[in-house]
């Protein structure tokens, strides 16, 4: 995906249903350029085609997991590989839910003697080649189509441990660095997370800037570190850098 591209999906995610034609004029390029890039957006599962004109990809519900795994997967490929710059051997980590954070799971076996806590399946699934991790896996609701467990048993898991380092994503970050969710479940457990680990990190892939979702839950602000896969818009990126957030990408 290069800059137009990514451009389009922020400009698109931001001012919503736009005509091919409305695209062309903002972005200085013929109408056929751009509904080559909606097509390779849509492919993507970044925006969505409609007779002529471009859709955010809607944020208020989400998709399943396995449609999410392969949503943006090079972007997430790099975050994981950003990431796994911050962990070292026999750390005790808290993994979220999500398929950014599963993809971070998969670079886990490079490391020795870790203790990883999670509510995310697929991870724990992955995980379960590593013979040198120690794996704990909550209990609680499982849900299906996200692969994860949530509830109040999942919240009070959270609780019960001490983790050096947290590991965890979101469905949307607006422009003023709010952070959103899904479901009151999703906010409720990475709260639990948030509060009982040393180290926070964000991992969040840069088509979720600059959106919003259903529900409200803390600020970018409020974690250690933000790994990303595109540079953020400046007034973000001087939001982060006020607050002395370490940001890669």
């Amino acid at each position: 995906m290069n800059k137009r591209h990514y451009d389009i999906v922020q400009w698109v995610n931001k001012q919503g249903r736009q005509t091919l034609q409305a695209v062309a004029d903002e972005f200085s390029v013929s109408v056929q350029t751009v509904r080559s890039d909606i097509r390779l957006l849509a492919e993507k599962g970044l925006v969505l085609r409609s007779h002529g004109e471009v859709i955010p990809f809607p944020h208020r519900e989400n998709i399943s997991f396995d449609q999410r795994r392969i949503r943006h997967a090079a972007g997430k490929k790099h975050i994981a590989d950003l990431c796994i710059s911050k962990l070292a051997d026999y750390q005790s980590i808290f993994l979220g839910s999500g398929s950014t954070v599963a993809e971070v799971a998969n670079q886990l076996a490079l490391f020795q003697g870790l203790q990883v806590m999670t509510t995310n399946l697929h991870a724990a699934r992955n995980l379960c080649e590593h013979p040198d991790c120690e794996l704990t896996i909550s209990g609680g609701r499982v849900r299906m189509r996200d692969q994860d467990v949530i509830g109040g048993d999942a919240m009070r898991f959270f609780q019960r441990y001490r983790a050096d380092i947290g590991i965890f994503s979101v469905a949307a970050a607006n422009k003023q660095g709010h952070l959103f969710d899904f479901t009151d479940d999703e906010v409720m457990a990475r709260e639990a997370l948030v509060e009982h680990c040393h180290y926070r990190i964000l991992v969040i892939d840069s088509t979720k800037f600059e959106t919003e979702s259903r529900c409200l839950w803390g600020k970018m602000s409020d974690y250690d570190c933000i790994i990303t896969d595109h540079k953020p818009s400046s007034s973000l990126l001087s939001i982060l850098n006020y607050q002395s957030v370490e940001i890669l990408y």
